[in-house]
């Protein structure tokens, strides 16, 4: 059970780390901007889907589980959408990178499986309870910060639309 957790884990700090160093070293690149989202969304991608797939997540919590993937299509096409249109990009606020933590401890502790649910059982919580409890708390977050990049991306292709109309 910890195999799946431990290359998780590793491929989710090596994420974290890249964009860390780039911001502290300032050796951010337009490969990086365009690879860095890209990378994130096939971790929990393909972590989601084997999670159903196991179904590890299953009955009303891939509910959870299609919010957070139909986010992720939605905010990769906006993206795509205002580079077409050569506008700069709807930033990554504070909360999205919240969101993406709580997203990817959900989904760590979701891959421990039965192991995990003998690390952690407090009472009536285990590994499981607790992973599909944040993987919900991702969900909102997810409708949240989707939401507010599509609200910025429509604002900025109005105020663009206004501009070349006058």
């Amino acid at each position: 059970d910890l195999v799946p957790f431990f290359l998780f884990v590793i491929a989710s700090f090596t994420d974290f780390l890249d964009g860390l160093l780039a911001r502290l070293y300032k050796a951010e690149s337009k490969l990086g901007e365009l690879l860095d989202p890209i990378a994130d969304k096939i971790l929990v991608s393909a972590a989601l889907v084997l999670l159903v797939m196991n179904g590890i997540i299953k009955n009303y919590e891939v509910i959870a589980a299609i919010v957070i993937l139909t986010r992720e299509i939605l905010i990769s096409g906006l993206r795509e959408f205002l580079a077409k249109r050569k506008e700069t990009s709807v930033p990554v606020s504070s909360l999205s990178k919240f969101k993406t933590f709580i997203q990817m401890f959900a989904i760590a502790l979701l891959l421990t499986g039965e192991t995990g649910n003998k690390i952690i059982n407090f009472q009536d919580y285990n590994a499981q309870i607790l992973g599909l409890v944040l993987l919900w708390v991702a969900a909102f977050l997810t409708l949240y910060t989707g939401y507010d990049y599509l609200r910025k991306g429509i604002d900025s292709v109005i105020n663009e639309d206004d501009k070349e109309n006058q």
